[in-house]
């Protein structure tokens, strides 16, 4: 009877971390929502505010515009690196971690990381330098949030500190698939002017200024939708997760149950025969 009762324990705590994982899967489906809302209303418009820089960029010279444009020998980069605080997630922060990591393997430049999330800062705090921790932006997320750090990252690029800028993060496909991408922030790929280009624009007050306004926004932008994905993206690899971890312990407990009646079946059968063996001697006795 000792047996079955550690298997009734098991069970129970079995059923009490389906109940845990099956309200961690709902939590998630209900953000991931109006997290998915968040990023799709947002890539239109960073489509756009991108294509509208390469329609103003093609009627100007770019060397007017060249402090976040040009290229320059490169010596130190930033990879702004963004991952989540919390885990039970499946791959999505180490998938991250692991493409840093390969990503500074295979350069020989001077590198810092600017983390976005506690995952990914607890794994580099102790063997890279780490230009700024911004992982509790999550507690407050909004475009002013990313607006500001990332104010200071255009500052110190303007003033050679850095050469080259990248974030890497997990792009949102579906609930079921994250893709991570490394993609160049600083500086900025821009259409280079060509003959060809529809140059029959009206500028007010002109070019250089507006092209001064959007491409900061845009860059701001780029990072801010990379932050939005990784979080679209969290909420979907957790559901997926928890969905996995319920479905897994659902089919260990209807095992352990099967188990558990065989074992009890054995011992009722076991102690019939006792009784009945009981009898039979005390009858010829």
């Amino acid at each position: 009877m000792a047996n079955l009762k550690e298997i009734r324990g098991r069970i129970t705590s079995i059923s009490s971390t389906m109940q845990i994982t099956s309200a961690m899967k709902m939590v998630s489906a209900a953000k991931l929502k109006k997290a998915t809302d968040a990023i799709v209303m947002l890539r239109p418009y960073s489509e756009k505010l991108q294509e509208i820089i390469e329609n103003v960029s093609s009627a100007t010279d770019l060397e007017e515009v060249a402090t976040y444009t040009a290229e320059r020998e490169v010596k130190k980069i930033l990879y702004i690196v963004v991952t989540s605080n919390k885990g039970l997630a499946g791959a999505f922060n180490s998938s991250v971690i692991k493409e840093l990591n390969h990503a500074i393997g295979n350069t020989q430049h001077e590198v810092e990381i600017l983390s976005v999330g506690k995952k990914v800062f607890e794994a580099v705090k102790k063997s890279r330098t780490v230009y700024d921790n911004q992982s509790a932006i999550f507690d407050s997320m909004s475009f002013e949030a990313v607006s500001n750090f990332m104010e200071h990252v255009m500052k110190d690029f303007r003033e050679g500190k850095f050469d080259q800028v990248f974030v890497i993060y997990n792009k949102f496909i579906n609930a079921a698939t994250q893709e991570v991408k490394t993609e160049q922030v600083l500086p900025i790929a821009m259409a280079e002017k060509t003959e060809t280009a529809n140059t029959d624009y009206i500028f007010e007050p002109n070019a250089k200024e507006i092209l001064d306004v959007l491409i900061p926004k845009s860059i701001k932008t780029q990072v801010y939708k990379s932050v939005l994905d990784s979080i679209a993206s969290e909420h979907g690899a957790r559901m997926t997760a928890m969905h996995k971890a319920t479905d897994n312990a659902q089919a260990l407990k209807n095992e352990l149950v099967i188990f558990y009646n065989k074992a009890r079946q054995a011992a009722i059968t076991n102690e019939i025969l006792e009784i009945v063996g009981g009898a039979e001697a005390l009858k010829n006795s």
